[in-house]
This record gives structure tokens, C-alpha cells and sequence, in this order.
């Protein structure tokens, strides 16, 4: 056989399984946000009691987070401290105030809010707003505005443009600490009798009376199970370039490899002596019956 007879063969042969390539199925970033376990863009992948609150956009490219009340964009992930730093779009800030409806966390939620993440209510009717009655518990009566946080309201009337615009009195201005700051955590405006509300995080002394130059968004704390221990097995997995998930139906933990292939470790078998397999050959390529009559096909006119 001739030389450009034999490389003709071999460029189809290879042509037709480029065609039937297993794509790696859990993606390991979402835009420019990378996508490690408990996070996941799909079934399958990551923690599957993040599945139904994060989502990726295939075609935007952009992380979600979504819950009864609404659907945020996720900014940033930091997992070394598993938090999650989230925007809220109709959330006032110094750029623009609006109103709003308010934010809250499904009661199943696998969230609870970061310490630090500081919410403020904006536009209260002093006169209905139930923020500005004291509560009685066990220990006497609570209120659910931080009196000694009242600067952060003086700061934000008088130092923010776009909420100074509006010309609002400072005490219609509630710095929120609800009874409850759980999964189950609801800021529904319009029972508060409040037009909006801004959240920042990461508040220093130095920023205080700086409003402009404060993190406006979300900060939410995630746990990896009851102990908060990190699955050993999602380690390994993500270090030989695989995407951890989580089998629901064998009760085990699952690693997305290049080409499709799933295994209950790691991806360093797809690796020899420092060189990666040929990426067309995955489990899916194999087990396709039409690539092995091509197969012997061609060896046939060799």
C-alpha cells in the first residue's frame, strides 16, 4: 500500500473518532470562577445538595445562586475559608439605590451567613416597621436593630450619594440582626415595612465612614458535611485534573476524568511515565460497536 494511501486511512480513521470524543461531563470553572467540590455545574457533580441553589449558564458563562427569592449572581468562591460572596441586583449601594424585595435562604439551604456580612434597612416606616419594636424572649426585650451599629446607618444617609440623594431621615435606617441568622434566614421587605437594603461584608474600622469604598454582596458560609471535613477522595481526584461528585444512587463518591470517564478515585490512571493517554481513547469510544467495525475495516486494507 502506498504511503498517501495509508496516511488517507488513518486521517478518517482518526477523523471518526474525534467525532465520538467524551467531553469531560462536570466542568471545573464556570467563566472565570473555578468549580471545586462541594460546587458542581451539573448532575452528578460536586455536592448534590448544592445542585438545586448553583448553577452555571452554559452559554453566559456565569454562576448562579438561586433560592425562593430570587436568583444572584455568585462574584468569587473562596474555598480555603468556604465562603461564597454573592450580588444581589436590586440591592442599594452607593452607586444606585432601588427598591427591593429583600433576600432570603431556603430552610434546607447547606448555608448560613459569614459573621461579618452586615445588613442594613433602608427607608423604614418608623411608625409600622415591626424592626423598631422590641421583641420579648426569655431574657427580656430584644430589638431587631443593632443600636450600637447606628454609625453604619449615619454613614450610609450622609456619605453615600446615591442614598444621601434621596434626603431619607437617619432613623429610618435599621442595621438588621434578626433573631435567627440560619438557613432559614428570610429578609421580606415588604413585611418589614422597608423600601430596601444594602449588605456588605468585611467592614473594618479604617472603611466605616466610607460607604463608596465598602464590599457590597453577600458573604455565605458552607459546610462539607456534619464534621465539616473535606472528602479525601475529592483531593485526590482534583489534583490528576478530575471534577469531584457524588453518586446519590451508591451512596459514593464519584471523579469526573478527562474523556468522560468516571471512577470511584482519581484520574492519575489516564497518565503514563508523565504523558496523558491519547485523549479520544475513553470508556465511551470503546464501548461504541461502530469505531470497532471501522477499526477492523481499516486494518484490513493495511
Amino acid at each position: 500500500m502506498s504511503l498517501q494511501r495509508s496516511s488517507f486511512i488513518f486521517f478518517l480513521f482518526f477523523f471518526f473518532l474525534s467525532s465520538h470524543v467524551s467531553s469531560q461531563a462536570c466542568q471545573k470553572t464556570c467563566g472565570q470562577i473555578s468549580i471545586k467540590y462541594p460546587l458542581g455545574t451539573g448532575s452528578g457533580c460536586g455536592d448534590p445538595r448544592f445542585t438545586r441553589y448553583i448553577s452555571c449558564d452554559p452559554e453566559q458563562q456565569t454562576l448562579t445562586l438561586t433560592t425562593h427569592t430570587g436568583c444572584y449572581p455568585i462574584t468569587s468562591v473562596d474555598y480555603a475559608k468556604q465562603l461564597i460572596y454573592v450580588t444581589d441586583p436590586s440591592m442599594s449601594t452607593c452607586a444606585c439605590t432601588r427598591p427591593s424585595n429583600g433576600f432570603g435562604l431556603d430552610w434546607d439551604a447547606p448555608f448560613s451567613f459569614q459573621d461579618d456580612t452586615v445588613f442594613t434597612l433602608l427607608d423604614c416606616s418608623v411608625d409600622e416597621s415591626p424592626v423598631f419594636t422590641p421583641l420579648s424572649n426569655a431574657t427580656g426585650r430584644v430589638s431587631l436593630c443593632d443600636r450600637q451599629s447606628s454609625s453604619i446607618c449615619t454613614f450610609l444617609y450622609s456619605n453615600c450619594r446615591a442614598i444621601s440623594l434621596i434626603n431619607l431621615q437617619v432613623s429610618t435606617c435599621c442595621v438588621y440582626v434578626p433573631l435567627d441568622l440560619g438557613p432559614s434566614f428570610e429578609m421580606d421587605l415588604k413585611k418589614l415595612k422597608c423600601s430596601s437594603y444594602s449588605g456588605f461584608y468585611n467592614l473594618g474600622p479604617v472603611q466605616e465612614s466610607h460607604p463608596e469604598n465598602w464590599n457590597y454582596g453577600i458573604a455565605l458560609k458552607y459546610k462539607f458535611n456534619v464534621f465539616d471535613e473535606y472528602p479525601v477522595v475529592c483531593g485526590g481526584c482534583e489534583r490528576s485534573n478530575g471534577a469531584c461528585g457524588y453518586n446519590t444512587q451508591t451512596s459514593s463518591f464519584v471523579c469526573n476524568c478527562p474523556g468522560g470517564i468516571n471512577t470511584t478515585s482519581d484520574c492519575f490512571f489516564l497518565y503514563n511515565s508523565g504523558s496523558v493517554l491519547l485523549p479520544w481513547f475513553s470508556r465511551e469510544w470503546v464501548m461504541h460497536p461502530l469505531s470497532w467495525v471501522v477499526f477492523w475495516i481499516v486494518m484490513s486494507l493495511l
